[in-house]
């Protein structure tokens, strides 16, 4: 018997470059820098959408808008998050809730959690009261802690539709 319910799991990690514009859960935020990437590299929408793959045993992000494809240049990430709810909904799913991370020196996200609650809440079907953003830093240790990179983990509960 399939359990009404399936959790998945996103992680993403980009390096910050100066001079590229910064996109974090579908918002732009100021910043001196971004990350760098094939796509707009929004590590949240990438592990937001890898999480949403994985709880619905679909192919991840990788495979389905690979870096390797130059008409993926520059792809607004909320378009992969869009695929990956329309897949899961193809198989029968419904995202239930989502709680991430971001892990980040800079730039500082508590400004930025309540657009980026309602931005996630739109691109997955779900009201702002089921997501769950925090962000935390890596006490100078690695290249996050450093300021040179950003990442994400993600977790979504998908419940049958």
């Amino acid at each position: 018997m399939q359990p009404p319910f399936r959790i998945g799991l996103g992680y993403d990690i980009h390096p910050l470059v100066a001079g590229r514009r910064c996109v974090l859960g579908g918002v732009v935020i100021d910043s001196p820098v971004g990350p760098d990437g094939h796509s707009d590299a929004d590590v949240v929408l990438h592990a937001v959408a890898d999480a949403v793959l994985g709880a619905a045993g679909l192919p991840d992000i990788g495979q389905l808008f690979p870096n390797t494809d130059p008409s993926l240049r520059g792809l607004d990430s909320a378009r992969i998050v869009e695929r990956a709810v329309k897949e899961a909904a193809a198989k029968g799913w419904a995202v239930g809730n989502l709680d991430l991370v971001v892990l980040a020196e800079r730039p500082k996200l508590a400004p930025h959690v309540p657009a980026i609650r309602t931005r996630l809440g739109g691109l997955l079907g779900v009201s702002a009261d089921q997501i769950g953003v925090k962000a935390t830093t890596q006490e100078g240790m690695d290249a996050v802690g450093e300021g040179r990179a950003l990442a994400c983990h993600a977790v979504v509960l998908l419940v049958k539709a």
